[in-house]
């Protein structure tokens, strides 16, 4: 897969792209993937919108099944991040989700420092009443006057402008099982009217930094230990990896050393009320 430069223009314009039915040939299996691990993992997700459960998480996702970790060797996938990030990008880790009520504005990152852009597989049909993901055009690109307000004010919207979230203008991108959507990080996005049991995964991905920016990228990576995991990586991501696969991870796994103590005191910390 390569990208227009219409595609191109579009993406760095608005902050993401909506690609119908790239994935449909293969969804079948991937979504069966999806449950197994699911399944490995011990499951679990009662659904509930109003409490800790709304949202059910597996960190890293697609690390933990072989034929997920064949993703990022897919010529659709690579040839996607290769147009957004350049041919030497690095995957960042992934996330696999039962999500159930709402999720407000909100970015997943907002920098300049670095590029980073999400790819998201969802497994359910979804509609602007059901869930389906919501974003701001535009309100990725950081500096701009328009995003920078929404980043002040777009978590308290009725507070600000006297509208819920879902009344906040963007645009609703509905989904069949098979779509993907691709959007940076920075991006305002969100999701209403949703299920119990809406499935998604993500692979995140970032450029190839240069030496200078190696402690940001660091930095970055020290998110990964509020999921108490040690490295960036799941065995089977490297175990399975060719040499082409391991070009966008051995950046990451350099520095990815210092999270397991990070790690470690998350898990302290986490412990020590219960002992109170």
């Amino acid at each position: 897969m390569e990208l227009t430069d219409v595609q191109l223009n579009r993406f760095n314009t608005f902050g993401f792209l909506a690609l119908p039915g790239l994935m449909a040939d293969v969804i079948d299996e991937i979504t069966d993937a999806f449950e197994e691990v699911w399944t490995e993992r011990g499951g679990g997700h009662d659904g509930k919108p109003h409490d800790e459960k709304r949202r059910s998480c597996i960190v890293p996702f697609i690390d933990q099944h072989e034929r997920l970790c064949a993703l990022l060797d897919d010529p659709r996938i690579e040839g996607l991040l290769d147009g957004l990030l350049g041919k030497n990008w690095n995957y960042t880790g992934s996330d696999g989700n039962y999500y159930a009520g709402d999720t407000n504005w909100h970015s997943d990152g907002y920098t300049k420092q670095i590029r980073y852009t999400k790819i998201a597989f969802y497994l359910d049909r979804l509609t602007a009443d059901t869930g389906c993901l919501r974003v701001i055009p535009g309100s990725h690109r950081m500096g701009d006057a328009y995003s920078e307000k929404l980043e002040a004010e777009a978590r308290e919207s009725e507070e600000h402008w006297g509208l819920k979230g879902d009344k906040v203008p963007a645009v609703a991108l509905e989904i069949e099982p098979g779509d993907l959507v691709v959007f940076q990080h920075n991006l305002k996005h969100a999701a209403f009217g949703g299920g119990t049991h809406r499935r998604m995964f993500t692979i995140n991905c970032c450029e190839r930094v240069s030496q200078e920016r190696i402690p940001m990228l660091r930095k970055n990576l020290e998110g990964l230990a509020r999921f108490w995991i040690d490295r960036a990586y799941g065995e089977k991501m490297v175990a399975t990896a060719s040499d082409r696969r391991m070009a966008h991870l051995e950046q990451v796994m350099a520095n990815d050393d210092h999270i397991a103590a990070l790690a470690a005191k998350a898990r302290q910390d986490m412990e020590e009320p219960s002992r109170g």
